[in-house]
């Protein structure tokens, strides 16, 4: 028996990010090569040719598991049936504007496409948010669909959690195999904490390993603060500066690893990785905001890692990140886009 197509949505998909994502779904990447695909392409008016011209380029790639490609800038059309809900577009910071601004623009983004959701999409819908400020554009949408539960609702910190496996690959001349257990705590942003305290590779402990590749513990901690972490927060504008325009391949690859995982299951042998999902009093992050964790997957969700230690370091670390997603929260219940 042909399975029941799973019906994708993309959000801002003519952009960038959404083109590099529309053939790997579409050839099986994200959900097996098993599993047959609908897509679902919102777009803000002025990109609906962008997408459209996309639509086209996947027929005429004749992917057997594609089944078919619907591009629409109404949300209600997007999300009917949705199962999977990729949220991709969103307002970049332009020249001039406040973080309030910012927000407020995301807001009368992200809280109608999640009370469209609510409306619309499939009863095992699973969200993604990819466009930043990823975190709190995540709680905006959430709050839009109160009866939706708080699991399926997550952002990315997939693309952090990969980029701190491939430093510490390259500082070990190592594959990323190798390496398991890294953590992106808190916000995707410059004061998101990737975390190597409960890390391995080969099994044995990183820290260590470390310590001794560059002859001390004093040395390795110095080389996570000033080298390992600042590197991996900012390096989003590395590549900015190197490339001349933001990280987009990587961005695609990461959101592809968090769907497959969180749908098809991720092996306990590879240990656990880092999304950003609806805290629920974790590690003292409070309640409903969306801060990234180390988690789990079994193919029914994300599911925290509890009981880490965090030392001084560690926690002053995490408690800056959270600070900074409490002032975006609060912020936008200040614009009265949000209910306290």
């Amino acid at each position: 028996m042909t399975p029941t197509p799973t019906t994708v949505t993309i959000t801002g998909a003519g952009g960038q990010i959404g083109y590099a994502l529309l053939f790997r779904i579409a050839a099986g990447g994200m959900l097996g090569p098993d599993r047959p695909v609908r897509l679902r392409l919102l777009e803000i008016p002025q990109g609906v040719r962008a997408a459209e011209g996309a639509a086209l380029e996947l027929q005429d790639c004749a992917f057997p598991l594609l089944r078919d490609v619907e591009v629409t800038e109404h949300p209600e059309v997007a999300f009917d049936g949705c199962n999977v809900a990729l949220l991709v577009g969103a307002r970049p910071r332009g020249p001039g504007m406040e973080r309030a601004d910012l927000l407020a623009a995301n807001a009368g983004i992200f809280g109608p496409q999640g009370a469209a959701i609510a409306a619309h999409a499939a009863a095992d819908v699973r969200v993604v948010v990819v466009g930043n400020p990823a975190n709190t554009n995540a709680l905006i949408a959430r709050a839009a669909a109160p009866d939706v539960p708080d699991e399926r609702f997550t952002a990315l910190t997939r693309l952090d959690h990969n980029r701190a496996v491939g430093q510490l690959a390259a500082t070990f001349d190592t594959s990323a195999a190798s390496i398991r257990d890294v953590t992106i705590w808190g916000n995707h942003s410059a004061t998101q904490f990737p975390d190597v305290s409960h890390a391995t590779l080969d099994g044995t402990s990183l820290t260590a390993a470390l310590a001794e590749r560059l002859g001390g513990h004093d040395e390795a901690a110095a080389w996570l603060d000033d080298e390992f972490v600042p590197r991996v927060a900012r390096r989003g504008a590395e590549i900015i500066e190197v490339r001349g325009s933001s990280s987009v391949a990587s961005a695609a690859n990461a959101a592809i690893d968090h769907v497959r995982d969180g749908v098809l299951g991720r092996d306990a042998a590879d240990g656990w990785t880092s999304a950003a999902v609806v805290s629920h009093g974790e590690y003292g992050v409070p309640e409903g905001l969306v801060s990234s964790f180390p988690v789990t997957i079994d193919g029914s969700g994300y599911r925290v890692v509890e009981g880490l230690s965090l030392d001084a370091r560690a926690r002053a670390r995490v408690d800056a990140s959270v600070a900074e997603l409490v002032a975006e929260r609060d912020a936008v219940i200040g614009l009265g886009l949000l209910t306290p």
